[in-house]
C-alpha cells in the first residue's frame, strides 16, 4: 500500500509558475513508477507526465512538453512537477499517482492549480 499527499496548488497569473510535491509513504516509493495527472470541469482525467523509479524514462503529454518538468527524490519519497509558462488552460486539479505493475493504482487526493489570464 502507498499513500500519495499532494501539495502546492493555488493561483497564478498566465505566465507564472507552480511546484507541486507528493510525497509518499508506505511500501517502497522508489520501485514505483509515478505519474502526474490533472483533471480539468467537466472534462476527463489527462495524463501529464510520468518517470520511472531510476529518474529516467520519463515522458510528458504534449500540451505541456517543453514547460513542465517532472523529478523525483527517492531519498525523501517525493516526486515533484515544475510548472512554467502557466496558462489558463492548466486550470485543474492535478493528481500524481504510483504505478505498481501495469496500471497506475495509488492516487493522491489532489491539488488546485487556477491559471487566471
Amino acid at each position: 500500500q502507498v499513500q500519495l499527499v499532494e501539495s502546492g496548488g493555488g493561483l497564478v497569473q498566465a505566465g507564472g509558475s507552480l511546484r507541486l510535491s507528493c510525497a509518499a509513504s508506505g511500501r517502497t516509493f522508489s520501485s514505483y513508477r509515478m505519474g502526474w495527472f490533472r483533471q480539468a470541469p467537466g472534462k476527463e482525467r489527462e495524463f501529464v507526465a510520468t518517470i520511472r523509479w531510476s529518474g529516467d524514462s520519463i515522458s510528458y503529454a504534449d500540451s505541456v512538453k517543453g514547460r513542465f518538468i517532472i523529478s523525483r527524490d527517492n531519498a525523501k519519497n517525493t516526486v515533484y512537477l515544475q510548472m512554467n509558462s502557466l496558462r489558463p488552460e492548466d486550470t485543474a486539479v492535478y493528481y500524481c499517482a504510483a504505478k505498481g505493475g501495469s496500471a497506475y493504482n495509488y492516487w493522491g487526493q489532489g491539488t488546485q492549480v487556477t491559471v487566471s489570464s
